[in-house]
């Protein structure tokens, strides 16, 4: 049901006295594009008629067929609190349209709208509670970002340790002021390395939310002479940046996860559910996990899940349950890191856990103990894989596997392996310092 009618937004953008209104969407990469308009042209674009050059976006379409159209959704608008009180600027996230009416097949946020529908019309509503993490480094002097950072904290530590408190602090006002309701803030385990905990919702809006945050978090941090990154791995030697999705699925307003009457108090469904992220978690890597950097937060010794099974509590696989029962029951998918884009991330996830439900497919035993310390010869005795190891294994993965082809369509699918074959391809031809370092007096 709509929030907001066109009436609405017009009023609002008249009496709050907003000037400027920017059509958000993203790439297929996550990465946020925007068109800016002025109050004057608000109602041309409330009724779908304002049209940009798609063929300048990534992943979308050739320039002989280029005009595409933006369609508001009307219950996204929201004013930037950050931005100067006189003229204000406000925004809609927007879906992308052809000129025939049709939805464009590239837009991520129509691939994730699907799958929802599909489980809208099984009577399951996908509620999901992300866990985002990211640094705050220093900028320079021409305002370039660094990884540089004066702070020594770790772990939930405070001020004076944590010297990026009073940014948390501001970022998380700015969301709250643009309707988010945030459940929790701390320093994480890296130096500069913070996490901002967004309360479950409607897994449409928890990825309006998780793009939103990005855009809040660097306006935010480069108003305090800092630069937050969303970069999975920034930093050698520390933990690197994950973005734990906490996922339920409800019918008739009850959690079908939730039996209190079977083992754990876990029902059928939610174990078909885990093995169905198991059974396609290697073709989703290259989307929880997009980048050449992605791979080198997933090593050994940082708490960077790798294994692919599930546990009932324990940290080091890729699936855990949480230890809450009842309503606020979820599964936890803790690969994914914050670079991933989310429209595309919830829609793989909703998929396979259907996929696991309407199959039934059953989950292997849990694991409980610490994936790191079983030696190779354990896991393969036990049946544990891993998950690919480089972008490139997660190509291979990837374009193999007709599922998860199917849930992002032939259009997502093919123009989003081969950018992430290029992103793979330059990388192996860079000479790194590294290898400078490593070999030059050597041979």
């Amino acid at each position: 049901m709509s929030k907001y009618t066109k009436q609405d937004i017009m009023k609002m953008v008249e009496e709050e006295g907003v000037e400027f209104i920017r059509l958000q969407f993203t790439d297929i990469f996550g990465a946020m594009k925007n068109v800016a308009i002025t109050a004057s042209q608000l109602e041309k674009a409330l009724d779908n008629k304002c049209m940009f050059d798609g063929s300048s976006i990534e992943g979308f379409v050739r320039i002989d067929e280029s005009d595409m159209y933006l369609y508001p959704d009307l219950n996204t608008f929201t004013i930037f609190p950050w931005r100067p009180q006189s003229a204000k600027v406000a925004r809609m996230i927007c879906e992308v349209y052809r000129p025939n009416g049709t939805p464009f097949e590239g837009d991520p946020r129509y691939v994730l709208r699907k799958v929802l529908e599909e489980a809208a019309d099984m009577g399951y509503r996908f509620d999901v509670g992300p866990e985002c993490e990211f640094f705050l480094f220093h900028t320079d002097d021409d305002g370039r970002p660094t990884t540089k950072t004066h702070e020594k904290a770790g772990y939930f530590d405070i001020s004076p340790l944590d010297l990026g408190e009073n940014v948390r602090r501001d970022i998380i006002l700015n969301l709250e002021e643009m309707g988010f309701e945030i459940e929790s803030s701390h320093h994480e385990v890296a130096p500069a390395q913070h996490e901002i905990d967004i309360k479950y919702t409607n897994a449409l809006k928890a990825a309006d939310n998780l793009v939103t945050f990005k855009l809040v978090a660097k306006a935010v941090a480069k108003k305090h002479n800092m630069f937050a990154s969303f970069m999975p791995k920034p930093v050698y030697g520390v933990s690197g940046s994950g973005m734990h999705i906490n996922m339920s699925i409800s019918k008739d307003g009850r959690n079908i996860f939730n039996d209190y009457n079977a083992p754990g108090g876990v029902s059928k469904e939610g174990y078909h559910f885990i093995a169905g992220l198991l059974e396609h978690a290697k073709a989703m890597t290259l989307i929880t996990n997009p980048l050449v950097n992605s791979y080198k937060r997933l090593v050994p010794g940082l708490e960077a899940p790798m294994h692919i099974c599930w546990s009932e509590g324990n940290r080091s696989p890729m699936i855990r349950i949480p230890s809450v029962r009842g309503e606020h029951m979820r599964v936890e998918l803790r690969t994914p890191d914050p670079s991933a884009n989310p429209y595309l991330l919830l829609a793989v996830c909703l998929a396979a856990g259907l996929d696991g439900m309407k199959r039934e497919l059953e989950v292997p035993a849990p694991v409980d103990c610490n994936m790191y310390e079983l030696s190779k010869k354990e896991l393969l005795e036990r049946g544990i894989d891993v998950i690919p190891s480089n972008l490139s294994k997660a190509c291979h993965y990837f374009e193999d596997d007709e599922f998860v082809k199917n849930v992002l369509g032939e259009h997502v699918h093919s123009k989003y392996l081969a950018a992430k074959r290029d992103e793979w391809n330059r990388f192996r031809e860079q000479v790194t310092q590294w290898e400078i370092d490593e070999y030059l007096y050597k041979i």
